[in-house]
């Protein structure tokens, strides 16, 4: 029988294919970016704002690992992509 930590750890560690890995787990920056998308999906006013900034804080920090340190060519062209995509929206932001 497995013990909790080994099960998360199995969980954690999911990769498709395993040969080249294109889906994953989601990691820690990535689980925050989302839950802050949800969140700022049902908040008004200035706790939405938060959370579209927490969303594209932990969407950069994702994206800026998956470049730097992605298993292969495609998570690092993922990790360029997403901070492209951060890029875009915070140029946006700022009316540029």
């Amino acid at each position: 029988m497995s013990t909790p930590s080994s099960a998360i750890r199995r969980v954690m560690g999911f990769s498709w294919p395993r040969s080249f890995p294109v889906v994953q787990f989601p990691n820690v920056p990535l689980l925050v970016a989302l839950a802050a998308s949800l969140a700022g999906r049902v908040l008004h006013g200035a706790a939405h704002d938060v959370a579209r900034a927490v969303f594209f804080l932990g969407l950069a920090i994702w994206a800026y690992e998956e470049l730097v340190r992605g298993v292969n060519w495609f998570r690092r062209l993922l990790g360029a992509a997403g901070l492209v995509y951060v890029t875009a929206n915070l140029a946006r932001a700022l009316g540029a």
